[in-house]
């Protein structure tokens, strides 16, 4: 698999990875192992606004650490559980909206570029196409505050049994050309390869068709969501495709790791999970 990490900056979704510690000791082991950048999903799942306190811990947790945070998820309720995100639910779209003080507080004190706002389930109480307006203003609103950092809002395709309309990257295409057209071009496509193959997406053609539009990568293998190597999923020519194509971005490694975080890391040589030095960290 070394093959697969020339040339590639690679960040460690500590979310998903380094689950064997609690949450704020994770950037400290992602850089322990290697890594100069993280992600995560939204820290505080069961609220939108979290105390200044819990805040101020995430923050230094990552900057004690010495790592790059290069992409925050906004508030998208419990993903872990029935949620996928809340941007398009009636009752609901304002939450991750309430996020975004905190989110741009903590992307202008780390340097985060992106943030993933994640769409929300289909719901039986309003017509789809009420929950896509709604979705689109949320979008929008989102990519206005995150623009005064310089930062993009990303969307994704997502698989799994939860009623999630965005199956493929023409569908997440679709919602953010409407974003677009509300006069806010700060946004992309999150370029997730397992939840593409996944969904039957033609992975080749994705990338093939739609580089210009991707703003960031994450990558599992498939079937399983495990660490490369663990599925039949060609990571590595699919990798190759998007440097050849020009994509210089992050590939975040979001997977559930067979056994220990460190022990799944065995297809990345540390010497090639470092990237950019954290030069948005203060």
């Amino acid at each position: 698999m070394e093959s697969m990490a020339a040339g590639v900056r690679f960040a460690a979704n500590c979310t998903l990875l380094f689950t064997e510690l609690p949450l704020l000791q994770r950037a400290a082991a992602a850089r322990a192992a290697g890594f100069t950048a993280v992600e995560f999903w939204w820290p505080w799942p069961d609220r939108p606004v979290p105390a200044d306190h819990d805040v101020d811990a995430f923050v230094g947790s990552v900057r004690d650490a010495g790592v790059r945070l290069i992409a925050l998820n906004l508030f998208g309720g419990d993903l872990a559980g029935p949620d996928c995100g809340v941007a398009s639910i009636p009752g609901r779209s304002s939450q991750p909206l309430d996020s975004l003080d905190v989110a741009v507080a903590i992307g202008a004190e780390l340097g985060v570029g992106a943030f993933n706002a994640l769409y929300g389930n289909r719901v039986d109480t309003v017509t789809t196409d009420r929950q896509d307006e709604l979705a689109v203003e949320t979008l929008a609103t989102a990519a206005e505050a995150v623009s005064a950092i310089g930062a993009t809002v990303l969307l994704e395709p997502v698989s799994g049994p939860k009623p999630y309309p965005l199956r493929t990257a023409a569908d997440v295409l679709t919602v953010l050309d409407r974003v677009t057209a509300t006069g806010r071009g700060n946004t992309g496509l999150l370029a997730d390869l397992y939840h593409l193959a996944t969904n039957g997406d033609d992975v080749a053609r994705v990338i093939e068709t739609c580089v210009d539009r991707i703003a960031h990568v994450q990558i599992a293998d498939s079937p399983g969501r495990g660490q490369p190597g663990t599925g039949t999923l060609d990571l590595a020519a699919h990798l190759a495709s998007l440097q050849r194509l020009g994509y210089d971005g992050w590939v975040a490694l979001e997977y559930n790791p067979t056994g220990t975080t460190l022990d799944s890391l065995g297809w990345l040589p540390r010497g090639r999970r470092a990237a950019d030095p954290p030069t948005g960290a203060r």
